[in-house]
């Protein structure tokens, strides 16, 4: 659906209640908002809902067989959503923050969402606009950036202007971060296998990131083409 001109919210870090119910309203209604998160902007829509995730699809001219990222709002529903291979304890040490974990997905999650793709990456954005809107909608958004598909990152809503006119709700965080190196995006780790990972995309936490993994005696393996292609999240 295309508009002349989308509703733009002010979002800082804690948005205020009339601002996140309009979001959680036409998330509801199968619509699609973009939203700051803690590294890039973001384009959502409700996971389990077949047409929005179309959409996304659409609006950012991607090819379908490019999988999405979930996020939500708590550790509980990372269990919920997948299969953790990771003790609670180093699991909180990741989330929430500037990373995208891949696991094994349970079968609860929409099999419109990837189709065919036994893994998926998930998210809690360190940022609580986002989380709150998980929480309060209970359930997974399909997240990716705001941007046409393999274009460059945002982290300013004037940098996705060509995108407006297909979303329902735009939350206007402001410039994000306070350098060049927040494009990078999260850092997507593989931890479907239990006891190794695999680092998909450096992103802005790599560092970080492998020493934790490394500190909670997993072994790095190297990634191959295939399993890239199968979590591609831009």
């Amino acid at each position: 659906m295309q508009h002349l001109k989308p509703l733009i919210l002010s979002a800082p870090q804690k948005c205020d209640a009339k601002h996140l119910l309009a979001g959680i309203v036409t998330l509801r209604s199968g619509g699609v908002i973009a939203l700051p998160t803690d590294t890039i902007y973001g384009i959502a829509s409700l996971a389990q809902c077949k047409k929005a995730v179309n959409r996304i699809y659409v609006i950012k001219n991607r090819i379908e067989t490019k999988p999405l990222a979930i996020c939500v709002g708590t550790i509980p529903q990372v269990y919920r959503w997948c299969r953790v291979t990771i003790s609670k304890a180093l699991l909180e040490l990741l989330l929430p923050g500037p990373v995208t974990l891949v696991f094994a997905r349970k079968a609860a999650l929409n099999p419109d969402l990837n189709p065919g793709n036994p893994l998926v990456g998930v998210r809690i954005p360190d940022y609580p606009l986002i989380q709150d809107l998980c929480r309060q909608l209970d359930e997974p958004l399909a997240l990716t950036s705001a941007n046409i598909s393999s274009g460059i990152s945002t982290v300013r809503t004037q940098e996705f202007q060509e995108l407006w006119p297909y979303l329902d709700v735009i939350y206007d965080g402001g410039t994000l971060g306070h350098s060049e190196s927040h494009r990078l995006g999260s850092t997507v780790v593989n931890l479907s296998q239990t006891g190794f990972f695999t680092i998909i995309r450096p992103g802005s936490a790599y560092a970080v990131t492998r020493e934790l993994l490394l500190g909670h005696g997993l072994v790095e393996d190297i990634p191959d083409s295939n399993l890239i292609s199968n979590v591609s999240l831009k």
